[in-house]
């Protein structure tokens, strides 16, 4: 059966969600170490998080690309998490889900968060029919995410560096077997309704 065209999938438990990011060194090995982002983070900045771990390396290219080398795994409250769903605004116009153009420019000027649904990826990266979410925070939710939702912060680069050997040496069951297991994450509908078609 196919997968449903939108729908998160992630590493969870009962209470926290598992997000990724990657940021150059300066930035993810005091948050690591420390369990916060540290004072050089850009609190008036967006910042993206996304709950899966291909598509974090299909951006940040396993850790290669130049200011994100560092790979971090970041477990945060599902209450935090649902929250940021709840005042989301998605990222691009879609007729028939805003009421007209001008609108959903209003919801997203105002809204603390944005998503976009991006194609999920396969361990060659390349692009699978179904759609990954990208959450991005702002304002009150950017604050809210590194003081109050982060329970834990892990530098997973060398996680990275070991799927990638593997994908390279062509040896994808044992590098299927080293992947997150991120699973259907269970949202109400009305969660999500004002987040897609």
């Amino acid at each position: 059966m196919a997968e449903p065209k939108h729908q998160i999938r992630a590493l969870h438990t009962d209470s926290t969600v598992t997000v990724y990011q990657a940021y150059t060194p300066e930035i993810g090995l005091p948050a690591a170490r420390k369990g916060h982002f540290p004072a050089a983070w850009q609190r008036n900045r967006m910042t993206w998080i996304k709950p899966s771990f291909l598509w974090m390396m299909y951006r940040c290219g396993w850790g290669t690309k130049e200011g994100q080398e560092t790979v971090l795994s970041i477990e945060i409250t599902r209450e935090g998490f649902e929250w940021a769903l709840e005042h989301a605004c998605l990222s691009h116009y879609e007729r028939g889900l805003h009421t007209d153009r001008a609108t959903w420019k209003r919801q997203l000027k105002r809204a603390p968060a944005r998503v976009q649904w991006d194609p999920e990826r396969d361990l060659r990266l390349q692009p699978l029919p179904h759609r990954s979410l990208q959450l991005g925070l702002a304002g009150e939710a950017a604050r809210l995410y590194a003081d109050e939702w982060i329970v834990s912060i892990v530098d997973i680069t060398p996680l990275a560096h070991t799927v990638h050997a593997r994908v390279r040496d062509g040896d994808l069951d044992t590098a299927r077997k080293l992947l997150p297991h991120e699973r259907l994450y269970p949202v109400s509908d009305g969660i999500l309704a004002h987040l897609h078609r």
